[in-house]
């Protein structure tokens, strides 16, 4: 499924594989097992493919039927990889709006995307469980249960679990990226 995604998504932007794997610095050899869901992307790959086709990376999983502004709980666009440490799930109904919301959920010592992360907008991330320090710009904020944290996502950010137990949070972003 989402291999039939990318696919259809890179052909209706009139791009051979090899454009793509230019733009996103993978091989096109991968890109065409990802597209065959032969091989699965981590998330930093997969936002690479997001990026270079200037779509937010939950573009993938949505089912564009739909256009109820309630999601229920079981209905969540769920998106994790496999030997992933790292669960994000659609809170808002799709991605047409002027902001994205999303809950992640980290295991202990795990960390949300290899690279640094950057993109036109801002954050807001409330700690609904847990312990999160974020490297924002080269400054490591630390943000417990109950704190919240506000900054403009096209300065370079990472963040990880630095608990012991899983942190849940709630992040708004705008405009919709990830």
């Amino acid at each position: 499924m989402l291999g039939k995604k990318i696919r259809e998504l890179r052909r209706e932007r009139g791009m051979s594989l090899k454009d793509l794997s230019e733009k996103t610095s993978l091989t096109s050899s991968f890109l065409s097992q990802v597209e065959r869901d032969l091989a699965d992307p981590s998330i930093t790959s997969l936002k690479k493919i997001a990026d270079a086709m200037e779509v937010p990376i939950f573009y993938f999983l949505l089912d564009p039927e739909k256009h109820s502004p309630v999601v229920k709980k079981e209905q969540r666009k769920v998106l994790r990889f496999p030997q992933s440490h790292v669960t994000y799930e659609l809170l808002s109904p799709d991605l047409n709006r002027n902001m994205e919301v999303i809950m992640c959920h980290l295991e202990p010592g795990a960390i949300n995307s290899e690279e640094y992360l950057t993109h036109p907008g801002e954050e807001c991330i409330v700690v609904l469980k847990g312990v999160m320090e974020v490297d924002v710009g080269g400054e490591i904020y630390r943000v417990e249960t109950g704190d919240s944290i506000y900054f403009y996502s096209n300065i370079p950010h990472k963040l990880w679990n630095a608990g012991e137990e899983e942190l849940i949070f709630i992040a708004a972003i705008t405009p919709p990226e990830f």
